[in-house]
């Protein structure tokens, strides 16, 4: 072997390690998907604004509707789309069904994403 082949030969072994070390830490195919579909929920103004809600105080959808100006059943089609993405969660008391934000960090990005909006607002005032 050659002494610029012996060179890049050993050169290209801790490019190729650090490679396989990033491969191990980045995310999966399927928890980019799962990211996906929560920023894909989380886009919609409706949506967004029921957990915004949901993120003061826990609601039935009654209350929910109410507090959003909406038909119970609009409320409720938007409901079964957090929940299925697995943003909300659900209990029972008695006939009623209340609403909670499924873990705090939905609403940490939520925060996160209202104080970048509004950081943008003041910017463009300014």
């Amino acid at each position: 072997m050659a002494k610029n082949e012996e060179i890049m030969v050993k050169s290209a072994e801790p490019a190729a390690q650090a490679m396989r070390s990033l491969r191990q830490i980045l995310l999966s195919d399927e928890q980019i998907a799962d990211m996906a579909t929560m920023f894909k929920m989380m886009a919609d103004p409706t949506r967004l604004r029921i957990i915004n809600t949901l993120m003061v105080s826990e609601l039935c959808v009654r209350d929910l509707a109410e507090l959003m100006q909406m038909s119970q059943s609009a409320v409720s089609h938007q409901l079964a789309a957090l929940r299925n993405s697995r943003l909300i969660k659900f209990r029972r008391e008695g006939k009623q069904i209340f609403y909670s934000l499924d873990d705090e960090h939905i609403g940490q990005l939520s925060i996160k994403s209202i104080i970048s909006a509004l950081t943008i607002e003041i910017s463009s005032i300014m």
